[in-house]
């Protein structure tokens, strides 16, 4: 594809199919949200007005505009707050609107209360006089405005076609000043307004016109860096190797990230060729610390990244910003917390720091945009970002502070990360499901392959691994360490059951392998899990699978019984060494759970006719009467890493209903 030209993804057959306004608005959306040049992770807005008859018979125009928390890539219908356009344009006359005033008027004049709270720029689409508007952030232009004489270049770019809008803050101010211009300098050449330092809007009567008049914008802007040679960023990226990623100093990183925040933190190592590549440049001390590429970013990322690896002159350096900033802010601001969002080192490449994987891998992609952005404004005679004033405000405006706190409460593991052997089937999938549900990274191991694919959330990465193979062992460890920045959690719980022997026809080889997977593998992962464990902020748990034979064997099973009783006596005395590195071991002995892999259904049947029992009371066979299932193993795991043990090490609980040989 060349790459001066921006893709326009219309296709007259698909939008066809659409036969009314707001339909093609969620389809022209989601073509902009497809770019990831034009808008990242919930960026931009669009908006279509729409005349509709109210529930009194009245007619009236509605501005149907992108609600907060919706992203353009994957907006539907209902992501659009409906609002009464001409409340809207009489706002847009006020003298002033407080944020708060601004955000109860838009939601106590929409039409529909269950939609989301229109964006904070529905004012200034209100006041734009056209059917279709839509705004990006799009990387080509804000490359040419982040130049110190970006106004002068849009303008030679642009000409009458677009008005130029100097940089205000985004909400009333904004949308006053663009209307009061529009209304100044716009023609019937004007297809577009540039916010400096911002992003770029078009307008349309048809929704085809107004991305078509976006492609069109944005197209001139990639245009205008490849005639000046700023196309292509000069990084040293496609000869640079990533070097093997050093775990221990990640996770030593992510301990420090994690006292300076308050909290666990996950930290994501993105150590590609363009990452390592920006992160050796002699000049990143200057091209980096101006400022985000567009003001809305520092909520994610902050306003600068950390260079090198000491988090507490970062935070002392952030704090000294907000005490200058806030000094002169006209209400009172409580400070953030004083930790990076994004860590840049020549060896360890573009690393990001979140309560998630999703949050991390966010930051990632809008950083990695904002590298090729101040790349291609260097070319143009260097990169310059707002003022810090100006980032300050965005970063602690109530509105943007709101957003992040919206999702509620915490969930009990947030920013912590889990590694679960066995994991691609029975109790060990059930405890992927259950960590994951609280707020965990999970590393999950298993043998099988499912386990690659086994989640598709952000806070998962599945690995196959024979955990007997050390080199297999330890490749996993370091791929799960790079993606999360530590393990805080082990639950261990891969390990095989194999068929009836006796001990005068047990063989060397059977013995051997059973004890390699259910001991020494255990031991390998224990040793190797160690250092990773003691730089737990909330101090590292080990929860052990162990088995009901450890108190009461059976015949036949002399490897697993043995195996697992080794294993138990291992982690009481991990318990005594790993104490006074605030490490906590436990260990759960479950029997019949008879939802794993070793209970088919003929084995089932087989021994619920040896004791003459059907197979459902042969299931709730011991004293409670009830019956045991994978969930109620991964709960209890789940628990015992969680508070309620906090103060519990060298446990031993049975999960088996009352078994009187273990009582």
């Amino acid at each position: 594809m060349d790459s001066s030209k921006i893709s326009n993804r219309w296709n007259d057959d698909d939008a066809a199919k659409l036969t009314d306004d707001l339909s093609l608005r969620v389809y022209t959306s989601r073509l902009l949200g497809q770019d990831k040049t034009l808008v990242l992770h919930g960026g931009g807005n669009t908006s279509v007005k729409i005349e509709e008859t109210s529930i009194t018979g009245e007619r009236e125009e509605i501005l149907y505009v992108k609600g907060s928390g919706w992203d353009l890539e994957t907006i539907e219908a209902p992501g659009f707050s409906p609002v009464r356009l001409q409340h809207l344009i009489k706002l847009a006359n006020l003298e002033q609107l407080s944020d708060i005033d601004m955000v109860n008027e838009l939601r106590t004049h929409m039409t529909r209360a269950s939609a989301p709270t229109p964006s904070v720029e529905a004012i200034l689409h209100a006041t734009i006089p056209h059917k279709f508007v839509d705004h990006t952030h799009a990387n080509d232009v804000v490359s040419i405005t982040n130049t110190k004489d970006g106004e002068t270049r849009i303008r030679e770019i642009y000409g009458d076609d677009v008005v130029v809008i100097p940089y205000v803050m985004p909400g009333f101010d904004l949308a006053r000043l663009c209307a009061e211009r529009f209304r100044a300098e716009a023609t019937d050449k004007t297809i577009g307004m540039i916010l400096l330092n911002h992003g770029v809007f078009s307008f349309g009567e048809t929704a085809k016109l107004s991305y078509d008049r976006m492609i069109d914008l944005v197209s001139r802007a990639r245009a205008y860096l490849h005639q000046h040679n700023a196309w292509q960023v000069d990084d040293k990226r496609e000869t640079v190797n990533a070097t093997k990623t050093d775990i221990n100093a990640l996770s030593e990183l992510r301990r420090m990230a994690s006292t300076v925040a308050g909290a666990p933190m996950l930290l994501c190592s993105h150590a590609e060729n363009a990452t390592i590549a920006f992160s050796q440049r002699d000049d990143l001390a200057t091209i980096t610390q101006s400022g985000p590429a567009t003001p809305d970013h520092v909520i994610r990322t902050k306003r600068v990244p950390q260079l090198g690896r000491d988090i507490n002159q970062y935070s002392a350096a952030y704090t000294a910003y907000f005490n200058e900033q806030s000094a002169q802010a006209s209400k009172a601001k409580s400070i953030l917390d004083t930790c990076p969002r994004v860590i840049i080192d020549p060896e360890l490449g573009l690393c990001t720091l979140g309560k998630s994987g999703r949050e991390s891998d966010i930051i990632a992609d809008i950083y990695r945009h904002t590298i090729d952005i101040i790349l291609r404004a260097e070319k143009l005679g260097g990169y310059q970002a707002l003022p810090a004033n100006d980032i300050f405000d965005v970063e602690y405006w109530s509105l943007e502070q709101a957003k992040l706190q919206k999702s509620g409460s915490v969930p009990a593991f947030a920013g912590e990360v889990v590694l679960i052997t066995g994991a691609a089937s029975g109790i060990g999938k059930a405890c992927v499901e259950k960590f994951i549900n609280k707020g965990a990274a999970v590393i999950a191991l298993d043998i099988n392959d499912a386990i690659t694919e086994l989640h598709t959330s952000a806070n998962y990465i599945g690995i196959t691994c024979d955990i007997t193979a050390a080199e297999q062992l330890t490749a996993a460890i370091e791929k799960g360490v790079s993606r999360f920045g530590g393990i805080d959690m082990l639950v261990l719980n891969a390990g095989i059951f194999p068929a009836s022997k006796r001990i005068e026809v047990l063989s060397d080889e059977l013995w051997s392998m059973v004890m390699s997977v259910n001991l020494d593998a255990n031991l390998r992962i224990m040793r190797q899990c160690h250092p990773l464990l003691k730089r737990a902020y909330k101090g590292g748990r080990v929860v052990v699978i162990g088995s009901k034979n450890i108190a009461a064997p059976g015949p036949g099973a002399a490897a697993y019984s043995a195996s697992k009783a080794a294993l138990g006596q291992l982690a009481r005395v991990a318990a005594l060494e790993w104490s006074a590195d605030n490490i906590r071991i436990n260990s759960i002995h479950p029997d019949a759970v008879f939802d794993t892999a070793i209970w088919s259904d003929e084995v089932l049947e087989s021994r619920a006719n040896h004791y003459s029992m059907s197979i459902e009371e042969y299931k709730k066979k011991n004293l409670l009467k009830v019956e045991i299932n994978s969930d109620d193993v991964a709960a209890l795991a789940a628990e015992m890493c969680d508070a309620l043990f906090s103060k519990t090490t060298g446990a031993n609980i049975p999960l088996d209903g009352g078994n009187e040989r273990v009582i």
